[in-house]
């Protein structure tokens, strides 16, 4: 009996998906997915943070090449930074490397092909990543005035509850010994309890110093910091993909940091390019240049973002995991 070769497990949250796997051509019987409600609090689990002590998604756990046979016991290694994630699922299926994948698709190589195209690259990628642009601050900080909060408020309070009252009950279970965690843990835990009683504050104010201190934060994101990213990237990207022509890392990364943008501005994953990005520049303000032309028979300017909007539309990878 062959002895069957233990498998990548992915951990993500399904509302922020990511075509990391469809783009290099993994088979669905290759990584196992395991999803991580973080509208529940799953990621503060302890099974979790012994995974990933900060709590992030998506992270992969990934058997470690010398530990596969039947004589062996596996070992795993966890990767629990999004950019080194997919820079590991990028090299571990190609023409030369040693993975035991089972898909006949084509395995193309998406890391940049030269140091100046790395150097665009990275500059994309940090831009995406700054905490002052993250989804999640994104969505927190997406009102603008008493009207849009008291609305915000009603989706977003029951789930900051519903977190804080799993935090509360781990810490409470630890003071009882029901569990026995580690003094580091349980301050993890507490810190971020306190975060989400801040946001909550902010949420039941009407007026006075925690509204006024919501809507600079506010203000800040979503009128300065998300302008000043989507002008860096807009300016960056060669078309109509991040490098040119041929997809890359950044493109992934970008892509699906846009989603949130895009989504949180009132648009839709089905909007063209053009309605997408009319709609970001009506809720941030910020006014991108249109100065480049998609290749569909529309033959109108357009920024560089909605064209690469529409370039990424068009993939099956984006069909299978925004649609």
């Amino acid at each position: 009996m062959s002895h069957p070769v233990p498998k990548a497990v992915l951990y993500y949250n399904p509302a922020l998906p990511a075509p990391y796997s469809r783009e290099k051509g993994y088979g669905e019987d290759e990584v196992n997915l395991r999803v991580v409600d973080t509208t529940k609090g799953e990621e503060f689990s302890p099974a979790f943070l012994r995974l990933n002590s900060k709590a992030t998604v998506p992270i992969l756990v990934v058997p470690l090449q010398g530990t596969l046979g039947a004589d062996v016991e596996t070992r795993f290694k966890v990767i629990v930074d999004p950019k080194a994630l997919v820079d590991f699922l990028d090299r571990s299926r190609s023409v030369t490397s040693r993975s035991n994948s089972t898909s006949t698709a084509p395995a193309p190589s998406l890391s940049p092909a030269t140091v100046g195209f790395a150097t665009i690259s990275n500059k994309i990628i940090d831009v995406v990543y700054s905490d002052a642009v993250a989804p999640e601050t994104l969505h927190h900080f997406n009102s603008r005035d008493p009207q849009s909060l008291q609305a915000l408020a009603a989706t977003l309070v029951p789930v900051l509850n519903s977190r804080k009252e799993v935090l509360v009950t781990y810490v409470a279970d630890c003071e009882h010994e029901v569990i026995k965690m580690s003094d580091k843990t349980k301050a993890f835990w507490n810190d971020k309890k306190h975060e989400i009683e801040i946001l909550l504050q902010h949420f039941a104010a009407r007026g006075g110093e925690h509204a006024e201190e919501y809507f600079t934060t506010a203000k800040q994101t979503w009128g300065h910091a998300i302008p000043d990213a989507l002008a860096k990237v807009n300016q960056e990207i060669i078309g109509p993909y991040i490098l040119g022509d041929q997809i890359s890392i950044a493109d992934i990364h970008l892509c699906v940091w846009l989603v949130h943008v895009v989504t949180l501005s009132g648009g839709s994953c089905t909007d063209s390019g053009d309605v997408a990005f009319m709609k970001v520049e009506q809720h941030t303000g910020v006014a991108l240049p249109k100065e480049s032309r998609s290749s569909s028979p529309n033959t109108h300017l357009q920024s560089r973002l909605a064209v690469f909007w529409d370039a990424m539309r068009r993939r099956s990878s984006w069909n299978n995991v925004f649609a």
